[in-house]
């Protein structure tokens, strides 16, 4: 799931980029993302900045009830 979300991530950048794929471009696209990927918890959201590369800053707990994991609790962290 990581890796189809990265594939996601990577297409829509190509897509921003449009008809100009210099590196300047890519990364100028690269570190101003800000979308949801559906295969991740709602409400986590793939974020980058000049400053900031690391992509996902989110989390949401969770807890074992002795069957399944129970989501509890809003999304954490984030800008």
């Amino acid at each position: 799931m990581f890796g189809y979300g990265a594939a996601m991530a990577l297409t829509r950048i190509l897509r921003q980029c449009g008809d100009n794929l210099s590196r300047d471009n890519i990364m100028k696209q690269m570190t101003s993302l800000d979308m949801e990927i559906g295969v991740y918890l709602p409400g986590i959201r793939i974020r980058t900045s000049p400053t900031s590369y690391a992509p996902i800053n989110q989390l949401q707990l969770m807890k074992f009830d002795g069957q399944r994991f129970e989501l509890f609790g809003s999304v954490i962290g984030g800008d």
